[in-house]
């Protein structure tokens, strides 16, 4: 299982990175990991838009899900006629919420994919075993443990402080945890952790190594990473476009 990031930009999509996405790819079978602003661009100098096998969205909130719109389209109106459609797993509503963003009296959501909604437990995507669990955000939003040939991602969403996002990343090879605060006073309840949060929850884990993503433009990326060592021991690293996971650095 390898794990490319193609967008890590927090809330808005920054001068270096479109907003939350990440292709995981066994091999034999293609997974995006939610599909934020301008992700989509992004998406394809790693793989074809033809060649994805699934979508998994955390939330409903735009950075995360919003350029599912576009997809529609490559969808719908490819030359060559509508493409099949693609599975996309999501939240309650997740249907009825893009087909509003969309706002087509045409073709629609429902004619370019096939929707499924996503509950708390664990559901087999292809060849992936994923585990979902609710996390602490304003909407609906769910934290995934994702399972392959043993090797084990866990993504933490967008998350406030939660104990659940512990279960969900017990002993995984990698943590990818938001880690859209830094230290400060008033900071929002159930809204993102800082970095510091995240790696105490990746020790508490034991998570073999954290990732931190979803970085918001305006903050210090250094302080970010300085922050996190304090509190974990472990391989950690930022999240930058193309950086491979569970198998490898830097995409070409």
């Amino acid at each position: 299982m390898q794990v490319t990031i193609v967008g890590w930009s927090g809330s808005f999509p920054g001068p270096d990175s479109p907003a939350s996405c990440y292709l995981i790819d066994t091999g034999d079978f293609r997974l995006v990991l939610d599909l934020g602003n301008g992700a989509l661009g992004a998406l394809q100098r790693y793989t074809g838009l033809g060649e994805v096998d699934a979508v998994l969205l955390s939330h409903l909130h735009a950075d995360h899900c919003i350029d599912m719109v576009a997809y529609s389209v490559f969808q719908n109106y490819h030359p060559e006629g509508p493409r099949p459609k693609i599975d996309v797993f999501g939240p309650a509503d997740t249907q009825a919420r893009l087909s509003r963003a969309l706002g087509s009296d045409h073709l629609g959501m429902a004619d370019a994919f096939s929707f499924t909604t996503v509950t708390p437990g664990t559901i087999e995507i292809g060849p992936l075993t994923i585990t979902a669990g609710h996390v602490s955000h304003p909407v609906e939003t769910f934290g995934f443990r994702i399972e392959h040939a043993g090797q084990v991602l866990t993504y933490s969403a967008d998350t406030g402080p939660c104990d659940a996002l512990v279960q969900l990343a017990r002993g995984a090879d990698v943590l990818l945890s938001e880690a859209s605060f830094v230290d400060g006073p008033d900071l929002p309840d159930d809204l993102h952790l800082t970095a510091r949060q995240a790696a105490e929850y990746a020790s508490r884990a034991g998570a073999g190594e954290l990732v931190l993503t979803h970085l918001v433009p305006w903050n210090d990326r250094a302080v970010c990473l300085e922050q996190a060592s304090a509190a974990f021991s472990g391989p950690l690293r930022l999240a930058s476009s193309g950086l491979r996971l569970l198998g490898g650095g830097p995409a070409a």
